[in-house]
């Protein structure tokens, strides 16, 4: 089981939180993107293009599984909640959603390699927004807001994980 797991929308610092995370803990940090790319030996957005979305979140499932079999900070793909089998997990982790304002999620995704969301990202984080939204609130413990500084948003997850 793992000791924490991030999701949220892309942009939400899932990453890099859940590093600063990893350090303060002096644990390991697990990538689902990551861990993804080595069991399909190509990276997640390369592979989501070549299978298709469905095919993409059946090995994004197997990704996520042998990600929190370990006591480790585990960050997540964006749209890991979009499978009911990954909802299921994340619900019986510890779980937290980072969460910034579209126009923060937009500016931080910008020029990034992010296949889902087309050319207007802002028009795409609000649609992922409004069908996700409900999947992240049900699967986690805690909704943090990951605008500010990363050492207060690091304390807010911490703070999360003790409550």
């Amino acid at each position: 089981m793992a000791r924490l797991v991030l999701v949220g929308l892309p942009g939400a610092g899932k990453t890099t939180v859940a590093r600063a995370v990893g350090e303060r803990l002096g644990c390991r940090v697990i990538d689902t993107d990551e861990v993804l790319a080595a069991m399909v030996a190509s990276p997640a957005p390369d592979h989501l293009r070549a299978v298709g979305e469905a095919q993409f979140r059946l090995d994004e499932v197997a990704a996520l599984t042998a990600s929190v079999a370990h006591e480790d900070v585990v960050s997540t793909g964006g749209g890991v909640v979009e499978s009911e089998a990954a909802r299921q997990i994340l619900t019986n982790e510890l779980t937290v959603w980072l969460d910034a304002p579209d126009d923060v999620l937009v500016s931080r995704v910008d020029g990034g390699d992010r296949p889902l969301l087309g050319g207007d990202a802002r028009v795409a984080i609000a649609a992922l927004r409004a069908r996700r939204g409900a999947w992240y609130r049900d699967v986690a413990r805690a909704r943090i807001d990951a605008t500010g500084p990363l050492e207060v948003v690091v304390d807010d997850v911490l703070r999360a994980m003790m409550a």
